[in-house]
């Protein structure tokens, strides 16, 4: 059986996934020294949360979104992966939210004051209610026919949310990350700066090309499981 040809926009959300991650892994092993859970080098501890909260919640979440398209597999297995796919993904957001929490407790620093971290709060609990709600819904034990066909745009419209709600609170945490850093005597148009910001638009475009290509699939009339 051929392959189905594979979606220009599908093509540049994997594209702009592998920009991103060079990126936030350039920026934090090379600016930033690498990872460490354990040092007196407290941002070692730090660089953790931004590679696992791109990664996880915004790379690997989006391309759970659009593993329904993406994936020439039969219905039940793409649901598989998708249901898999985004656990993957908070669970990285959560290890990437107590890596946090971590630094700015040994480092002397006050937790929860600024808005990027409410809403990130916000955003993981969010996302944990989303797929616990998806597993319990279509996968197990799973609703009644009626039940999950009026539930799926509910689900699609809320994870579309949820996501772009993500999108949002890792350009703030780009932008208040650089804002310290050029506080503390960081370039504002050296290497690094440069780096952040770009590594944030890609971020950016990143979740809208997710957001472009999910509104796009056409799923055929007995989907009862939606793309989000």
């Amino acid at each position: 059986m051929a392959l189905a040809p594979i979606d220009p926009l599908t093509f540049v959300v994997h594209l702009l996934a592998i920009a991103g991650i060079v990126m936030v892994l350039v920026w934090t092993i090379h600016f930033g020294g690498g990872f460490a859970w354990n040092s007196s080098n407290k941002s070692l501890i730090f660089n953790n949360h931004p590679v696992l909260m791109l990664i996880g919640l915004i790379i690997i979440g989006g391309e759970a979104i659009i593993s329904y398209k993406s994936l020439p597999l039969k219905k039940e297995i793409k649901k598989l992966i998708h249901l898999v796919l985004h656990g993957i993904a908070l669970i990285l957001g959560i290890v990437g939210i107590y890596a946090a929490f971590k630094f700015h407790n040994e480092s002397g620093i006050d937790n929860l004051y600024s808005l990027h971290s409410w809403l990130g709060i916000g955003v993981i609990v969010l996302y944990g209610i989303q797929w616990i709600f998806g597993f319990l819904m279509f996968f197990y034990p799973g609703g009644t026919s009626t039940l999950r066909s009026n539930s799926v745009p509910w689900h699609v419209l809320f994870g579309m949310i949820v996501y772009i709600l993500a999108v949002a609170t890792a350009s703030l945490g780009f932008l208040e990350e650089l804002t310290f850093q050029e506080i503390f005597g960081l370039p504002k148009y050296g290497s690094e700066a440069l780096l952040v910001n770009f590594t944030a638009i890609v971020t950016i475009l990143y979740g809208a090309f997710v957001v472009l290509s999910t509104v796009s699939q056409t799923p055929s009339a007995d989907d009862n499981y939606a793309p989000l």
